[in-house]
């Protein structure tokens, strides 16, 4: 039991003007957080105390499948170049050199450190799988951190690794981390969805985001009421089958005069035709990372990149940049020239010379999924002034490959059960990603078969934020207080709140009532219900107000009604209060807290 006149929770009435998201101001307000600078904040009584609740969960969710190192925030270039990230991360990693010169980089992540343990380490197929984790201080030079803790240059987060030695293994490694997600953030109190993502910087063959749906989120989620779950930059779609234009002359490509029409509206509207059955033209070019020697030998260090898609499709630049392996920028003017031979606002895909295939050079031609089979469509003539009609993929030419590079639409059919999708704003609380060889093969990680030949163990990557499983609950609850007409309010779980229940004693200078709540707060504690007994010589109102603000689920009031034997309970989590006997008080709050933790996730 802690008595609140005894703790430093420093509440403020009104928010700073900076903060922007529910999260963040609450934050401020409930004295979990103070800020020192840009992206870095001081974790105070509250806010660490919620923090250690969440890293316990984490702690022995993970323990049923791993072992728990801790490794330095403070790494050599060295292991960064061999994985060749050193380069691969830019400005967003902090660099710093030591006295004698020596550069040394802050951890964003650990798998070159926990790589070169591996392959140091292991030396047989009987070592293996192995899951290892930590429980660390991450540091990210990120460019514009704001919304509190959900945009910061310094984070916790838990990351584990683990090691196979073949694909099987790692999908068993794989949906371990997966089951043992779901059980923490359940455990945390969060309504999630598990989604289909992009690995990014990470690299490897497969990903998965843990999301909670929230406006403060930066990530865009599509899913649907048949379970179907991506983030946008994986999303797909059923698209309706169209009719198709009828074909014009005798239904080879046609010339027509298009002057100073240039967008898919305006030619459009020239012809009278939909976007639909128009063909977009997007013109990139790729520059290929100085690592991956293999593809720069191929197709060289930049090439350039032509996507045509619907004209009503926008670009999904995420899946263009997987498919191409490099970072992606807009074709200059003269660039354009020298592929298309013709201005912008008149290319089109006749006349283009496409690469064969994929790795060999020249010009990576893509065409979009949704225009596969399609016929007679409207698209640029390559020639100034004029569009073509009657143009159909595959017969008037042929991309070097097809693929889905477009964005989802809301109230598009979903690729599963057909239902509308709904496209939402999200954040991410977690992330598994399979690996595979990546850092394992370049930084020369092997182990021998049972055959005894050397061969290189297979990894994966499990990544969650601490700090955003509490910011995504203040969100969440936030948002579910608004849609009952209480603004600026929440609740946390009970798992995850500084305490459980606040025993507010209305007025400490009657005797009575401040010595049953100090017998009450006892008894909860000796149920191991996590209490805080508010003792302060405050008005009720204020202490009501301040329970209400550091986000505490229940609220006992040891008021007037004890003369009846009686103590008021408010669930903040459903809003409902009773009238409870002080007997059957212990009884009644143990069970609405495990009555709290049943959430229902996707």
């Amino acid at each position: 039991m802690n008595r609140w006149s005894q703790l430093f929770i420093p509440t403020l009435r009104e928010a700073p003007t900076d903060a922007e998201v529910a999260s963040h101001k609450l934050l401020l307000r409930a004295g979990y957080i103070r800020q020192l600078g840009a992206g870095l904040y001081s974790y105070l009584f509250l806010g660490n105390r919620a923090i250690n609740k969440i890293i316990t969960i984490v702690r022995e969710e993970m323990d049923t499948i791993g072992q728990e190192f801790y490794l330095p925030a403070l790494n050599p270039r060295e292991v960064w170049e061999e994985s060749g990230r050193w380069t691969g991360m830019g400005q967003n990693m902090f660099r710093l050199k030591d006295r004698k010169g020596a550069e040394l980089c802050l951890a964003m992540t650990h798998e070159e450190v926990m790589t070169t343990i591996a392959r140091s380490e292991l030396r047989s197929y009987k070592q293996l799988p192995q899951i290892w984790y930590q429980i660390q201080t991450k540091f990210r030079d990120e460019p514009r951190p704001k919304s509190g803790l959900l945009r910061v240059r310094q984070f916790l987060m838990k990351d584990a690794y683990s090691f196979d030695i073949d694909e099987a293994g790692l999908d068993e490694s794989y949906a371990k981390h997966d089951r043992v997600y779901r059980r923490i953030f359940t455990r945390c109190g969060l309504e999630f969805v598990a989604v289909e993502a992009d690995s990014g910087a990470m690299g490897g063959t497969g990903s998965q985001e843990f999301m909670v749906y929230t406006e403060a989120g930066e990530d865009l989620i599509a899913s649907s009421a048949s379970g179907y779950a991506a983030n946008v930059e994986k999303a797909t779609s059923k698209l309706a089958a169209l009719e198709e234009l009828a074909a014009t002359g005798n239904g080879a490509p046609e010339l027509v005069h298009t002057p100073g029409q240039r967008t898919i509206d305006e030619v459009g509207a020239l012809l009278g035709v939909l976007p639909c059955y128009q063909m977009k033209t997007m013109a990139y070019v790729v520059e290929h990372p100085d690592s991956d020697e293999k593809q720069v030998k191929t197709v060289g260090k930049t090439r350039p990149v032509v996507a045509f898609l619907r004209g009503d499709h926008q670009i999904n630049e995420t899946k263009l940049a997987a498919i191409c392996g490099g970072e992606l920028r807009p074709m200059q003017a003269e660039e354009i020239a020298a592929v298309f031979g013709a201005p912008a606002g008149y290319l089109g895909p006749i006349g283009l010379t496409a690469a064969p295939h994929p790795k060999k050079p020249g010009t990576l031609v893509l065409l979009d999924a949704a225009l596969e089979g399609r016929t007679n469509l409207i698209a640029g003539a390559n020639k100034e002034e004029y569009h073509l009609r009657n143009v159909t993929p595959m017969r008037d030419f042929k991309p070097t490959l097809v693929a889905d590079v477009r964005s989802v639409n809301e109230g598009e059919p979903d690729p599963v059960g057909g239902e509308p999708l709904r496209i939402g704003k999200a954040v991410e609380i977690g992330h598994i990603f399979k690996l595979g060889y990546k850092y394992s093969k370049s930084m020369g990680a092997s182990v021998l078969n049972r055959d005894g030949k050397e061969t290189t163990p297979i990894m994966g990557s499990y990544g969650i934020g601490i700090e955003r499983i509490l910011t995504a609950a203040i969100e969440q609850s936030a948002g579910q207080f608004a849609a009952r007409g209480q603004a600026d309010a929440y609740a946390l779980p009970p798992t995850i709140a500084p305490y459980q229940v606040v025993v507010t004693v209305t007025n400490v200078r009657e005797a009575e009532l401040l010595a049953a709540g100090e017998n009450l707060a006892q008894q909860l504690s000796s149920a191991r219900i996590d209490v805080l007994l508010d003792d302060r010589d405050e008005r009720a109102g204020v202490k009501f107000k301040d329970a209400e603000l550091i986000g505490v689920p229940f609220r006992i009031a040891i008021g007037k009604k004890l003369a009846e034997g009686k103590v008021e309970v408010l669930n903040r989590l459903t809003n409902v209060t009773e009238d409870v006997s002080v007997d059957g008080v212990v009884a009644h709050l143990a069970a609405a807290i495990a009555g709290s933790s049943s959430v229902e996730n996707a």
